[in-house]
């Protein structure tokens, strides 16, 4: 029988149970799914959340991947004892809700829905928002979920650039890469979203010398990661009014500390990292499948290619 090990913590147990479980079924797999190991060698797989209860993955010698419940494997990927494949998740769900979360606020930019909202001297100001083909945005970062947040914007009619480390291919989208791409892509941006990995290629990749590259009011939002941006320069570009605003779900500490200072800027939006979220019901059917297939010989879903970091 199959032994698959709960590591992602007994914070996350009970709400995984149930979903794993009526997935091995669904898939016809018998298997023991527990959140507890009294024997390490005997580990077919481990379900895996960063603060869970490994650390040492070296005991496991028969494990025959580590499936991670997070999209982000910048806390786990550089473990020197994880030799075994590493699989981060790709949810349908997740990506929904990412899609959500950039499709409102770049929305929430784009028409000035804050001067509406919050008008406390009452000012009837009729001036009416350009048409989303004007607002040019920016992704940076062009995988499963750069790829879905560039269609739903162009499905409300914003054009779209995209960039990424390496060469991609994503239908009707144009695409840069590489040092000079990231120029061009962030050139006259208007909007400018972050959804890269944290790696030594990507961290601070907004900068004071990137940052300048934008339109004149530009708005950032970063679902992504915290580490890529610079908070000094993001700071300052938008104290001289070179930024018009940024809207972050990231930080490099959370949660955000009460004195930083985004939080008491003007031109400052913080959400609480809920971008985007893995839910049990989905990711559930994903790590079972990737079961499925090294079971059957077929190669993982969603392997991590751990000399890049993703």
């Amino acid at each position: 029988m199959i032994q698959i090990y709960f590591a992602a913590g007994a914070r996350l147990w009970p709400g995984y149970a149930a979903p794993l479980r009526a997935a091995l079924d669904d898939a016809g797999i018998v298997a023991s799914l527990t959140p507890d190991c009294a024997d390490p060698a005997m580990v077919d797989y481990i379900i895996f959340a960063p603060g869970g209860d490994i650390s040492d993955f070296s005991p496991y010698t028969r494990c025959n991947a580590v499936l991670n419940l997070w999209a982000g494997v910048e806390k786990i990927v550089g473990n020197p004892t994880l030799t075994q494949p590493l699989c981060r998740m790709v949810d349908p769900a997740l990506t929904q809700g990412m899609v959500e979360w950039v499709l409102g606020h770049t929305l929430r930019h784009h028409l000035g829905m804050d001067r509406h909202i919050t008008n406390p001297t009452h000012t009837w100001d009729p001036t009416c928002p350009p048409l989303a083909a004007e607002r040019p945005v920016t992704l940076l970062g062009m995988g499963a979920l750069g790829a879905a947040c560039a269609h739903a914007l162009q499905a409300v009619g914003f054009p779209v650039t995209g960039w990424s480390r390496t060469a991609k291919s994503v239908p009707d989208v144009a695409l840069h890469h590489g040092d000079a791409g990231l120029v061009a892509a962030l050139t006259g941006a208007a909007i400018v979203v972050l959804l890269l990995p944290k790696t030594p290629a990507t961290e601070n990749i907004l900068n004071a010398q990137t940052l300048a590259l934008l339109a004149p009011g530009a708005a950032v939002l970063n679902p992504g990661r915290g580490h890529l941006i610079d908070d000094a320069a993001l700071l300052a570009a938008l104290d001289t009014g070179h930024l018009g605003h940024a809207t972050l779900d990231v930080f490099r500490t959370e949660p955000l500390p009460a004195d930083h200072a985004f939080w008491a800027h003007p031109r400052v939006t913080v959400t609480p990292h809920v971008a985007a979220e893995t839910r049990p019901s989905s990711a559930s059917r994903v790590v079972i499948e990737n079961i499925r297939r090294a079971q059957a010989g077929a190669p993982l879903l969603h392997l991590v290619d751990k000399s890049r970091g993703y």
